[in-house]
């Protein structure tokens, strides 16, 4: 059984209003934390206090790009603070459309240092770009975060490199299966999560864990 009440946001997304994503059936908010070495959501932090008064989930996702994987896991981390018992933090994982992309060995060190510092493997969101490059390969360090599948289609198609999805990213807004937009929101990113409505509620507070 999966339920569809997780969307996933950044500062692109206008004006959320979080009391009627919430009272609309919205459990949990993923949002763009930083991009890189220096980029930080201008809208991050005034939007997870709006979010948790609402009394949603809150979570926070990294852009990953080609830049040294241990200066940006320690950047991302600065940012979302060390009170972040009872988040998801997640690895983005795609090409980079306005500059370099992380490589599968940034990926691994960025995670690791996650690991390392938060006491957690983060999650890694990608799609095709994963899948292009691990191929039918096994990896012994992403395999150990759970995975957020990026797939804008009536079927969600993991790598052989997790045993399934976590989180399924089925429309941006526009693309991929109805619903597309989110009660005070709009149109935006929707998240389906493969389990019950409990199970995701203990999976998000002891943090993808």
């Amino acid at each position: 059984m999966a339920i569809n009440t997780v969307i996933d946001l950044s500062h692109h997304n206008a004006s959320p209003n979080f009391v009627q994503a919430a009272a609309g059936g919205i459990t949990g908010v993923l949002h763009k934390a930083t991009e890189g070495l220096g980029f930080v959501d201008p809208d991050y932090a005034v939007r997870r206090t709006a979010a948790q008064a609402a009394g949603l989930m809150w979570g926070a996702y990294h852009f990953g790009t080609g830049d040294d994987p241990v200066a940006q896991a320690d950047h991302f981390l600065q940012t979302v603070g060390p009170d972040n018992a009872g988040m998801l933090l997640v690895l983005d994982f795609e090409q980079n459309p306005n500059g370099s992309s992380m490589n599968l060995d940034q990926a691994r060190a960025f995670v690791t240092r996650i690991s390392d510092q938060a006491g957690r493997w983060p999650g890694l969101y990608s799609g095709n770009y994963v899948k292009e490059l691990l191929g039918n390969e096994k990896d012994p360090v992403l395999s150990l975060c759970w995975f957020w599948l990026a797939q804008y289609g009536s079927t969600a198609t993991v790598p052989p490199n997790w045993s399934g999805w976590t989180l399924w990213q089925y429309t941006d807004g526009v693309n991929g299966p109805q619903p597309h937009a989110a009660p005070g929101i709009g149109p935006c990113d929707r998240d389906q999560y493969f389990g019950e409505a409990d199970a995701l509620r203990v999976f998000w507070l002891n943090g993808g864990a």
